[in-house]
């Protein structure tokens, strides 16, 4: 299996990229290392989590899904084994944007509870406009000088804020945002295609798309579903259960039995090759649910199965959240 380069970094990874959003969440502790001991028994590399996460359950304080993983590396002694990526900076849990303090001092708290003494790929949760740019990346430049990250990345940011981002690395001769987080899939394409993507083509910035499955909706699990609301993905599923979610799975069915493959292997392959992406990220709460994902490394789509799913997905007004 080739592995993708995330952008100018110098670091690779498998076209799948492991989620830890659920771990503390919907994954408990014994779960989530049984996930992460499949992940990369089946190939996988990357595991992609956050300070923030899971902080939106109650008794949760945020950094439970970075512990679970420092547990879990302690535990099988894998560190080389494995990309760990964090992010810093999300305000909507209790973060406090990008400001060099901030991130000093989160670091440190991450690098702790990942019960590690570097971080592979450190994130900008969300955009900070309140904080001048060469201050973020100046502090990012600090720790990739002092060896606590070894590449940094952007996450939610438009392409406006990127482009600044990646002229004043330039001009300051700072670490430079060498990979993207964006919110994209087969339903979700507005926010990332057009000036985003092609400004990511042209300076050779990594995508590795969150949300790529849909909140689930795109494994067909939650079709005929009376009351999705009730699920842990709650309204995030509903908003798809119109005509065109219905029909984008429909595509996604047919390609599936074209290529006696999933509807969540063959949306996650759709991701995988779209221009720019290294990699899309997709968690699981089973280890059976998992290692049906990992079959989506070795699936290759066709040009004319690309096409009939670039059609199925694309609708006039592109939902933005």
């Amino acid at each position: 299996m080739t592995e993708r380069a995330l952008g100018a970094s110098g670091l690779t990874t498998t076209p799948l990229i492991l989620g830890g959003n659920v771990f503390g969440w919907t994954a408990d502790r014994g779960t989530s290392h049984s996930l992460l001991d499949a992940f990369v028994s089946g190939g996988g590399r990357m595991i992609d989590t956050a300070d923030s996460y899971s902080s939106w359950v109650p008794g949760n304080s945020g950094g439970d899904s970075e512990s679970i993983i420092g547990q879990w590396l302690q535990a099988r002694g894998r560190r080389d084994d494995v990309l760990i990526a964090t992010k810093v900076g999300s305000e909507a849990f209790g973060g406090k944007g990008l400001g060099q303090k901030h991130i000093e001092k989160s670091v440190e708290g991450s690098l702790k509870r990942l019960q590690t003494d570097y971080i592979d790929l450190y994130f900008a949760h969300f955009d900070d406009p309140k904080t001048p740019l060469d201050e973020t990346l100046g502090a990012f430049d600090r720790l990739v000088t002092s060896g606590k990250v070894r590449a940094i990345g952007a996450s939610n940011y438009t392409s406006e804020r990127l482009w600044e981002a990646l002229s004043v690395s330039a001009a300051r001769g700072l670490a430079s945002y060498s990979v993207l987080q964006p919110h994209y899939n087969l339903l979700e394409r507005g926010q990332f295609e057009g000036p985003l993507q092609r400004l990511c083509v042209e300076h050779g910035v990594a995508a590795v798309p969150y949300f790529a499955l849909a909140s689930g909706f795109l494994t067909g699990k939650y079709r005929g579903m009376a009351n999705p609301d009730d699920t842990a993905r709650g309204s995030m599923v509903t908003r798809y259960a119109n005509n065109f979610g219905y029909g984008v799975l429909a595509a996604l069915d047919t390609v599936a039995k074209e290529s006696d493959a999933t509807s969540a292997q063959v949306a996650l392959a759709w991701l995988a090759a779209q221009p720019a992406v290294a990699a899309p990220i997709a968690s699981a709460t089973r280890v059976a649910q998992l290692e049906e994902l990992l079959g989506s490394m070795r699936l290759v789509l066709t040009s004319e199965q690309l096409l009939a799913l670039n059609d199925a997905s694309r609708q006039p007004q592109a939902t933005v959240h």
